[in-house]
């Protein structure tokens, strides 16, 4: 049996150690302050705090219970050992659904029926075609991807922007700094599903969305340090950004006095775009202490190099 330590400030850790505790044979659960944790060889976690893997000596994995692994890495105690993340279908289905109804939302004027209801005017407009509509996704790894396939499918014009070139049958691809700009000017709705890097942190700011088209419109689903909220506001309040779907912020939970609560083109999301069920986010632990323990490669280990 693998001794496994469960850690880290999120809500969702001690109910995914519950849930090992009660059905996962091969694992022994323990947590921080168990007088065994320190024999741990595995430490499950989200947001741990500075310095605490560091205190268990026997650690041969650190496995996170999400895809974002920023939180982690942060560390600067960080031992160096694999690290996993959590891709699960679930996840991928979750977040393909919220994208496609955001989309679907500007693309069929929805926004505008909304504020038009407000004002009790009564207003029609004719259906555009989907491919008149130019969906850009920022990302495009195993969730992007995923995305683009189905907005694709749907008739949809998209671009992809990565760090190093993707390709997606019949996506337009862009990659590095000097392909963004002409991603961004050509991007009616822009869609944000980066990880957190030191080279993403910070990027929905004035000047990446200042490059996209007048009246474009955004879709936050990547990570809360994407997000320059000051900017995304000013956009908003000056005209050039049509409105904002933020699913994700700074600082979470998004704080009484932030002005996206009242600003009538935006919509707030408390952070539900998708999230893995426990069981498959146990099923993955389980899958990858099994690997561990029979020498066999890892899944979903995240490159430190790259931060994912």
């Amino acid at each position: 049996m693998t001794k496994v330590v469960f850690l880290g400030v999120s809500s969702d850790v001690p109910k995914i150690a519950e849930l090992a505790r009660t059905r996962a044979r091969a694992i022994e659960v323990l947590l921080p302050g168990d007088s065994d944790a320190a024999q741990a060889e595995v430490a499950v976690c989200w947001s741990p705090p500075p310095g605490a893997l560091a205190r268990y000596p026997r650690l041969r994995l650190i496995h996170a219970i999400a895809a974002g692994v920023d939180n982690i890495l942060c560390d600067p105690e960080l031992p160096t050992l694999p690290l996993c993340r959590v891709v699960a279908p679930d996840l991928t289905v979750a977040m393909t659904e919220f994208i496609t109804w955001g989309v679907l939302y500007y693309h069929r004027d929805l926004d505008r029926a909304v504020a038009n209801q407000r004002n009790r005017i009564w207003r029609r407009t004719a259906p555009a075609a989907a491919s008149s509509c130019r969906v850009g996704i920022m990302g495009v790894g195993r969730l992007g991807a995923h995305v683009a396939a189905e907005l694709l499918r749907m008739g949809f014009n998209v671009r992809g922007w990565s760090r190093q070139p993707k390709t997606v049958d019949g996506m337009e691809s862009f990659h590095g700094e000097a392909q963004f700009d002409d991603f961004l000017g050509g991007t009616d709705i822009l869609v944000c599903l980066l990880p957190l890097t030191e080279q993403t942190r910070g990027i929905l700011n004035r000047t990446t969305l200042s490059a996209l088209p007048p009246g474009a419109a955004l879709i936050h689903v990547g990570r809360g340090g994407h997000l320059v909220s000051a900017d995304v506001q000013a956009m908003l309040d000056e005209g050039h950004l049509r409105g904002a779907i933020l699913d994700v912020f700074e600082k979470e939970p998004l704080p009484a006095d932030s002005p996206f609560w009242s600003s009538p083109n935006v919509i707030v999301t408390p952070h539900i775009a998708a999230a893995a069920s426990y069981d498959s986010v146990l099923e993955q632990i389980e899958e990858n202490i099994r690997r561990l323990q029979q020498g066999e490669p890892l899944l979903n280990l995240v490159d430190r190099g790259n931060g994912y």
